[in-house]
């Protein structure tokens, strides 16, 4: 077992076998049908949601109060090796949350009521659009002013605190767009808006 915790890969395929036994173990024959990919495109949403608004809220709740209290000699722990490896998950995740999302919405019926934002899914359009403004932020604000932030892209001090700074306050507004966000997507499959 220590051998399969010591490895993300490994864990991951634990975690995906394990998933499989109970599903076959408890769920009986399963048929895979459209409801069934239905489920499993929102499984796989809520998966990439999970790993996108974690993250999110990891910058904002642990990063960047955290930031002040290091000492500068340990900062660059986290501005080379943490910071841009959270920043690749983090992006990818805001895609795939995206694209998981449309295609759930796509495949179930109502991507184009709620894009309009029509009444029967008017919760979800609101939180589509949320995240649409999010996943926007995420990879054409908050990316190309981290990397100015963190050294990747290489600018004069100056313009490097002002790209930290503009990341950091379009991660506050995703912040903030995340809390009726993630009402919205339950809000609508629960029938409250």
């Amino acid at each position: 077992m220590a051998s399969i915790l010591q490895s993300l890969q490994k864990t991951i395929i634990a975690g995906i076998v394990l998933l499989v036994v109970i599903v076959l173990a408890v769920g009986g024959g399963v048929e895979m049908d459209h409801a069934w990919g239905a489920f499993v495109a929102r499984w796989l949403h809520v998966i990439c949601g999970v790993m996108w608004i974690g993250l999110l809220w990891y910058f904002n709740f642990v990063q960047i109060p955290s930031m002040p209290k290091i000492p500068d000699e340990q900062k660059p722990a986290i501005s080379k090796v943490i910071a841009p490896a959270a920043l690749f998950w983090f992006r990818y995740a805001a895609l795939f949350t995206v694209l998981t999302g449309l295609a759930l919405a796509g495949a179930n019926g109502y991507l184009a009521t709620a894009l309009a934002l029509q009444r029967p899914a008017l919760a979800i359009g609101i939180g589509m659009y949320l995240a649409l403004i999010m996943a926007f932020n995420v990879w054409f604000i908050i990316w190309p002013n981290q990397k100015k932030a963190l050294g990747i892209v290489q600018v004069e001090a100056a313009e490097k605190a002002a790209a930290a700074r503009t990341a950091m306050l379009t991660s506050r507004i995703n912040t903030l767009l995340s809390i009726p966000m993630l009402y919205m997507m339950v809000a609508q499959q629960n029938g409250g808006l």
